[in-house]
């Protein structure tokens, strides 16, 4: 595994401390540590982070409202820590700029399956990025894969990577852009049906 530069934000001591030494376990240097959102917006753009690690609920500016404010200045995958598994709170997380939602108590298992989720939704988002041409539609386009991988998920009951591996292999297949192919099928999903 590549060594990474990780910032990790989180408003508690001991949490904070937990995950410097997981990290430092995983080979992994950590960059920075923050105790709140802003600082952890202010880190983001000095400390040049290959991925970032936010608490959802932190004094001053929450890890959604950070996750936003990192996201419109620099694309990087972000990674939520919280001990709130609740759905509302994923999908609030999605369309802040989140790449992976790591649910508390951290094992150092958990947290390298959370980095390596994060890095690969980052790798799929540059390459929308390169098919879109620009971050906002590279978010956009994002989104609609999303929304198009839980389509799939619930109607062929599969996976999510299953669900990601079935739109590649249409996307290949019928040569079509991935975003192309995730925008078909929700638009068939909200075509009203008599």
């Amino acid at each position: 595994m590549d060594t990474l530069r990780v910032l990790v934000a989180d408003d508690e001591e001991a949490v904070r401390s937990a995950l410097v030494e997981l990290l430092e376990s995983l080979n992994h240097q950590v960059v920075g540590e923050a105790h709140d959102g802003h600082e952890a917006v202010a880190l983001a753009r000095t400390a040049d982070p290959d991925v970032i690690l936010l608490d959802i609920r932190m004094p001053r500016m929450d890890g959604l409202e950070a996750a936003r404010a990192i996201s419109t200045e620099k694309l990087v995958p972000i990674i939520i820590v919280t001990a709130h598994a609740d759905q509302d709170l994923m999908e609030k997380a999605v369309e802040a700029g989140v790449f992976a939602y790591l649910i508390k108590p951290i094992t150092m298992q958990r947290l390298a399956a959370a980095i390596a989720t994060g890095r690969a939704r980052f790798s799929d988002m540059q390459l929308l990025r390169a098919e879109v041409g620009d971050l906002k539609g590279a978010l956009e386009a994002r989104k609609l894969v999303e929304r198009a991988k839980g389509i799939i998920m619930r109607d062929l009951r599969v996976g999510e990577q299953e669900a990601y591996r079935w739109l590649k292999r249409t996307s290949s297949h019928s040569n079509q852009k991935l975003a192309e192919v995730a925008r078909r099928i929700v638009a068939l999903e909200q075509r009203p049906t008599h």
